[in-house]
């Protein structure tokens, strides 16, 4: 009896599976261009490229490629009349554009930002400060890498513009 209830649960479970299908098309491989940005450039084209790998969409020989550039910048924010809590507010903002290198044309462009915060510790020696804006730096790029790629899920690249 638990042998038919397995195979039963076997088969459903097989049927369920293959009737799934990708979010991504499959057709439209990316590969990556220039990042820009220094350090926090490479940073997001690592990122970029490890998403792209897990979804199976990176191929270097791929037409379209992503170019772009990211920017982080930070100034105080202050939260209260009393000023008991200074914070620091971290703005990333990043501008990805996918370019067809055969048609010779731009076909998709994203420009998205995000900000986060923290409570600024009273010195600049402390280490808790650097390590908080690199912890935020590296969340708004993995954050901002997952919106471009739900963006381009179900676009098609259709030109926009010539280079």
């Amino acid at each position: 009896m638990y042998k038919i209830r397995l195979l039963i649960l076997l088969l459903s479970s097989i049927f369920f599976f293959s009737c799934t299908t990708s979010k991504f098309d499959q057709k439209k491989r990316l590969t990556l261009g220039y990042i820009g940005g220094e350090y926090d450039g490479l940073l997001l084209s690592n990122q970029l490229i490890a998403y792209l790998s897990n979804f199976n969409l990176f191929d270097k020989k791929s037409i379209y490629q992503i170019e772009g550039k990211i920017k982080h910048s930070s100034n105080l924010f202050i939260t209260n009349i009393d000023n008991t809590s200074d914070r620091k507010r971290v703005i990333s903002k990043i501008e990805l554009q996918i370019y067809n290198k055969v048609l010779n044309c731009y076909t998709f462009s994203y420009t998205d930002n995000i900000s986060q915060f923290y409570i600024l510790a009273p010195s600049d020696k402390f280490m808790s400060n650097k390590s908080a804006m690199e912890k935020i730096k590296f969340e708004n790029t993995d954050y901002l890498v997952k919106k471009f790629l739900n963006s381009i899920s179900d676009r098609d690249f259709i030109c926009n513009e010539k280079k």
